[in-house]
């Protein structure tokens, strides 16, 4: 999956960019601040990972 597509999914669940890091970027989900997860700036990020980075955020799997 595309990373801009991934970050528009997140964004629609409400999860919002804590901060940048070297190679990852921080997202939390702002209807529960305890679930936080990183998400790589690749071009192309894997569908298993994109599942795995929802189910961390508490937010439904992308299609």
């Amino acid at each position: 999956m595309k990373r801009r597509e991934f970050i528009r999914h997140l964004e629609q669940y409400g999860c919002v960019l804590l901060k940048e890091g070297g190679k990852h970027s921080r997202w939390m989900n702002l209807a529960d601040r305890r679930k936080q997860s990183t998400v790589p700036r690749h071009t192309e990020i894997d569908d298993y990972l994109c599942r795995r980075i929802c189910r961390q955020l508490g937010i439904p799997p992308c299609k």
